[in-house]
This record gives structure tokens, sequence and C-alpha cells, in this order.
């Protein structure tokens, strides 16, 4: 199975602090696309709405018009087909109705006869009523749709283009019902809900501009923390390496000009001490163990402080330092191989924290991994620099190296942390028994 840990996205995946003026000017142009697509959807609801609100305010009117203009003037008599009162209420529709956006005037019995129409031609013609229209008629209420103009009684309105037809009960004197009915040019009603909603519409773009010129001093001073943060943090990255290789430095010294020369001291004196006593004698041998012992020890150290602090990773470069690093594998029966692109440009940072990275990478593999061969890759490309280890050994769960440190791979974990912190990604290759392989990649300055 496979493991990524990544570590916090840098600018443009390096390590230069973000730009001011560019993350305002993404913010601007986010925001300026966001402010344009509400007022798409503005325009859309704010016209969707004030065609609704046109729609009602025509019915509305019809409403008026039928039961206080027209309802007053019907008599029963018109339901007998009666030419005078026919007569009288085409006059008072001519005059009062046909004025405005009412285009055409239909009035219906029950049984799907017109009573009455502004065009003569449809007097005492039946159709058959809508479903909409019979409950209308027979439970009241206002209803407006828009006209289908196929319908062959309304083959007069077919030249006039869209029409809503608004139609709703009236009575006679008497109580009989009756099925007024109006037809109305939509475009006038569409241009009043266009009025309508273009009153409203500067106001609404005109909030998302304050709105949008608001945040943008605060995505500034935004982007001003976001940068000063990150300067900081890598000042404090280089302060950490820097006492980093301070240290280091100074525990090399302190052990090569201390503890290793009294060792050495001290095995030159029990080669004295061993030479005067003779072979003969039964505290050689004893004097020639610790002898050993010292100069072991010297060995030991002085391996160590290689580790510690390799002096051919700043005069020589990383690939020397890396050649020394698994030189020692041989006597373990590792066959170590390094493989370095030429011409690798880092800086002294970068290429302290791979050799750790390697260092503690051959570490677990010599103490843990039982491998028989490793494998060292170096490769540069785009500014950022990858270091492979691998290795034919036992294998081990990523997951708990990294969850777990304290069962055996605390390094890993400070790696991986090192790693992030220098904008880099760490990857763990690994399963019990199919070995292992360690990937960095960080910026390469």
């Amino acid at each position: 199975m496979q493991l990524r840990r990544r570590g916090q996205a840098e600018d443009e995946r390096g390590d230069a602090p973000p730009s001011v003026g560019a993350a305002v000017a993404k913010f601007a142009i986010g925001g300026l696309l966001a402010t344009l697509i509400l007022a798409i959807v503005g325009v859309l609801v704010l016209g969707r709405i004030s065609r609704d609100d046109a729609i009602s305010n025509a019915t509305n009117l019809t409403a008026v018009v039928g039961r206080d203009v027209v309802q007053p003037t019907l008599s029963d008599s018109l339901l007998r087909g009666d030419a005078r009162a026919r007569a009288r209420l085409d006059r008072v529709v001519r005059a009062h109705v046909l004025k405005g956006d009412i285009l055409r005037i239909k009035l219906w019995s029950a049984d799907g006869r017109i009573l009455y129409s502004d065009r003569p031609e449809l007097l005492g013609s039946r159709y058959a009523l809508g479903q909409d229209e019979e409950d209308v008629l027979r439970l009241g209420g206002v209803k407006a749709d828009i006209s289908d103009l196929s319908r062959p009684e309304n083959r007069f309105e077919r030249g006039a283009g869209k029409l809503l037809e608004v139609y709703l009960p009236i009575r006679t004197p008497s109580g009989q019902p009756v099925l007024f009915e109006a037809y109305l040019r939509f475009s006038a009603v569409a241009a009043s809900g266009r009025n309508l909603w273009v009153k409203f519409l500067p106001a609404l773009i005109g909030a998302l501009i304050v709105l949008q010129l608001i945040q943008l001093p605060l995505a500034r001073s935004l982007a001003r923390r976001v940068a000063r943060a990150h300067r900081d943090r890598a000042e404090l990255l280089k302060r950490a390496l820097d006492a980093s290789e301070l240290e280091r430095r100074r525990i090399a010294a302190d052990l090569h000009d201390g503890t290793v020369q009294e060792l050495v001291a001290a095995s030159y004196g029990l080669a004295a001490a061993r030479e005067r006593v003779g072979s003969e004698d039964p505290a050689a041998e004893a004097l020639q163990r610790a002898e050993e012992s010292c100069r072991r020890a010297v060995r030991e150290l002085r391996s160590l402080l290689v580790e510690i602090y390799p002096p051919r990773l700043h005069e020589a470069g990383l690939e020397n330092a890396l050649e020394d690093l698994v030189s020692p594998l041989q006597q373990h029966g590792i066959q170590a191989t390094v493989e370095s692109q030429p011409g690798l440009q880092l800086s002294d940072l970068v290429a302290a924290l791979l050799y750790r990275t390697a260092r503690e990478a051959v570490r677990n593999v010599q103490e843990h991994a039982e491998a028989s061969t490793l494998e060292l890759r170096l490769a540069q490309e785009n500014g950022r620099v990858s270091l492979s280890v691998a290795d034919d050994g036992r294998g081990f769960a990523p997951e708990d190296a990294l969850a777990r440190p304290a069962e055996g791979h605390f390094g890993l974990r400070l790696l991986h942390d090192q790693v992030r912190d220098a904008g880099g990604t760490f990857e763990i290759d690994s399963a019990p028994g199919r070995g292992a392989k360690l990937t960095v990649e960080v910026p390469a300055s």
C-alpha cells in the first residue's frame, strides 16, 4: 500500500512568499465573477417575480372590469339572444373596455355558447369549454393562462401575437352564471413586468458592487497577513536549520577535540604499557584487549562524527556525502548504489535536509530491513529536487511508522515534519514482505 503525506501548499510549489497584489487580484476577479453570477441570477429572479406580479395585476384589472363594468350591464335577456341587450353591452365594452391592453372580450354560457364577443362572427357559436373554464364557472375564482391560439374559437386572435387570457364567472341579475373571458396582449404585460424589475436592478447591482469594494481592503489585509506569516515561518525554519547545523558542528567538534583525542591517547598509552610489560606477562593480553576496544571506539566515534556533521557535504557536495554514507553498508552485506543527476543546484539548507533524510533511511535499512540491496537516486526538475531511497528488505506498514513513531521509526516522523515545513512532499511506499521506498521532494532553493 502507498501512503502519501503532503506538506502545506506553497505558492507556485516553491518557498517564495505569496504576492499580495496577485492574491488581491485573484480575489477581485473571483468577486467580480461572483457579482456577475449573482447579478444574472438576480435579473432572472426579478424578471420572473416581476412577470408574475404583472400577470397578477393584469388578472386583478380584468376581474375589476368584468365585475364592475361588464356585470352591471348584463341582463337575463342576453341569455336568450336578445339583440338589444347585446347592443347595449357592446357599447359599454367598446367605450370602456377595449381601449387599454384588452384585445378581445367573450361571454360564455355554461353550455359553451358564445353569448357575446366584440367579433360578431362568433355570436351563437358553441365550443367545448376546457376543464379549467368549467371549474372557474362552477367554483368561482379568477384564472389566467397563455391563450391557445390553435383552438377554433381563437382564430381571430392569431395575428395578434402571444396573448394572456383571463376568465372569471359573473352573473346576470337573476343569478345565472356567465363566463367572462378577456384576452390581453402579453407583450404589454411583460413590458409592465420589465419596468418593475428595471427599477430594482440598479439597486441590486449597486449593492453587489459596494459589497465587493468593501471586501477588497479586507482581502488585501488578509493577503498581507498571510505573506507576513509565510515569511516568518520561512525565517523560523531557516533559524531552526541553522541552529541544528550549529549544534551538530559544536557536538562534532567537542567529540573530536575531547573524547576522541582522549581515547586515542588512551590507546597509545595502553600500547606503550603492553610493550613495557612484555608479551609473556599475563597483563599483556588484557592491555591488548583494552587497546583494541579503545581503537574500535575511536573508529565508531569518527563514523558517528561523519554522520552528525559530514564535512564532504559542504566541501564536495551532496552526492559525494551520500557515497560516504552508504560505503559502510558493504560490511553488512548490503550492496548500495547512488545515482545522481548531473549539475544539481541545491542550497545548503536543502542539501542538509536531503542528507538527513538519506541518513535516516540508510540507518533504518541497516538496522531493520534485512535487505541485500539499496538504491539512492537524486533528480532535479522544474525547481524541485527529489530523493528516493529503495531497498529489497522485509518492509513495514508505513501508516504505523508515522502514526506510532514511538514503536521504532521516530526519525521518520521528524523527517516528515521537516519536509512538510520546507514545503515539500514525503511519501513511503512499503508493505510487509516487499521492501520499502522513501521519496522526498522539496524546492531546490
